[in-house]
């Protein structure tokens, strides 16, 4: 593979690890109160009761966990022959998304071209401005020896076009609680039950997404921009109305993704800064220099 080949799918794969690591949730502005308008199945009394039920307590959820603030994560996920990944560390989302991720590819097509790449794991840092990933030994040897790229939300608009502008908001917005807007937006939610997650004492829901049937003209849009046609989500809430646990299937355009996480130790004090300026790279400059973009 030419240097600037691998410099350009190394500038990618850092992209999509750092987005996916964070929350494959798609993001929302919608509080999902907007599309739980959509006509739902006609339901009896009982039905009817504990579908009022468990949206009640999801929303109680959703802003719990939106005012805590802070969680230690981990999660796995796949898609398809493409990659498979873990992801542990921290995050805030108090004011836009902090915090620090190790990202470890375990297999796929991605994991290989990190693997030439001289490294299938990365440290990324978020900023409330950008995010930086550090790359290997052999990336840093074809970028003047520097080992992290600085990736400006800003910027991220010369990826691709219209999709760069996504990944933007996306990294700007992605939350835990996501996922739970996104259950509420569904229409579609069941109580499953008392279950406990790693020793708690948690309650789990789920929903399917159909996204030709939301009422939300926004989520709806993102939804689709994403690529998503369908998509299942579960999640589990302990005693203290947080997000524990959360399972997603989505079908994409390109294929299914899967991601499992765990929310924990909520309140976890964020200390992230930049890495030296000397040893990074920043995105734009990069892809200057290749005269193009990736």
């Amino acid at each position: 593979m030419k240097s600037s080949t691998m410099r350009r799918t190394g500038l990618a794969v850092a992209v999509a690890a750092a987005l996916t690591a964070a929350s494959a949730c798609t993001p929302s502005g919608s509080s999902g109160a907007s599309a739980e308008k959509a006509p739902p199945p006609r339901r009896d009394a009982t039905q009817g009761a504990a579908l009022a039920g468990s949206l009640a307590a999801l929303r109680t959820a959703e802003r719990s966990t939106d005012r805590a603030e802070t969680a230690r994560v981990e999660s796995t996920t796949s898609m398809g022959a493409l990659m498979s990944m873990t992801a542990h560390g921290a995050l805030g989302w108090g004011d836009g998304i902090t915090g620090t991720l190790t990202i470890t590819y375990t297999g796929g097509t991605m994991a290989d071209t990190m693997r030439r790449l001289g490294t299938t794991s990365m440290e990324a840092r978020y900023l409330p401005d950008a995010y930086y990933a550090r790359m290997g030994e052999k990336f840093a040897q074809q970028a003047d020896g520097r080992h992290w790229i600085r990736y400006a939300y800003d910027d991220l608009e010369s990826l691709a076009g219209g999709s760069g502008a996504l990944l933007r908001d996306q990294m700007r917005t992605t939350t835990p609680n996501q996922c739970v807007k996104l259950l509420l937006a569904s229409g579609d939610v069941r109580r499953v039950g008392q279950e406990t997650v790693r020793g708690e004492r948690t309650t789990h829901y789920a929903g399917t997404v159909d996204v030709a049937r939301i009422a939300d003209a926004g989520l709806k849009k993102q939804l689709t921009q994403a690529g998503v046609t369908t998509q299942t989500v579960d999640v589990w809430v302990n005693d203290r109305d947080l997000l524990a646990k959360k399972v997603e299937k989505a079908r994409l355009t390109t294929g299914v993704l899967t991601q499992t996480a765990y929310y924990d130790d909520y309140g976890v004090k964020i200390t992230t800064g930049k890495p030296p300026a000397g040893d990074t790279q920043d995105f734009r400059e990069l892809l200057h220099k290749q005269g193009g973009t990736s």
